[in-house]
């Protein structure tokens, strides 16, 4: 029983260091890298990648438009058109809190997984 005990408790122990609630400090958009502190363990992470989790897009394998607008006043200027919709995959800012998963072996490598809302 205790040595069962024991592999629970070692367990924990593991998984609490792979799982990790910590703050963004830094963020690079480009390369889609943060830096993490993590306050229970009073650690600072390296530059980890941070997972590409993209917003719902309407439809797939089409270019995406914003819908027609229409003109006024008669003029060139305000006709009907549109414009190229942009999305770009989420990124953290500085200070929000993130959940990161790290490999578990000795200095394994890190990933930034997603934000968390706060609800406190």
């Amino acid at each position: 029983m205790y040595e069962r005990q024991t592999q629970f408790q070692n367990n924990d122990a593991a998984f609490s260091v792979m799982v990790r609630v910590g703050t963004v400090t830094a963020v690079d958009n480009v390369k889609r890298l943060a830096q993490v502190f993590f306050q229970d363990m009073n650690l600072p992470s390296g530059w980890i990648p941070v997972l590409i989790n993209r917003d719902f897009i309407p439809d797939y394998d089409v270019p995406q438009k914003t819908e027609k607008r229409g003109g006024g006043a008669g003029d060139a200027a305000f006709e009907e058109h549109d414009h190229d919709l942009i999305i770009k995959p989420w990124m953290p800012k500085v200070n929000d809190q993130v959940l990161c998963l790290y490999e578990p072996i000795r200095d394994g490598r890190g990933f930034v997984l997603g934000g968390i809302q706060a609800w406190q």
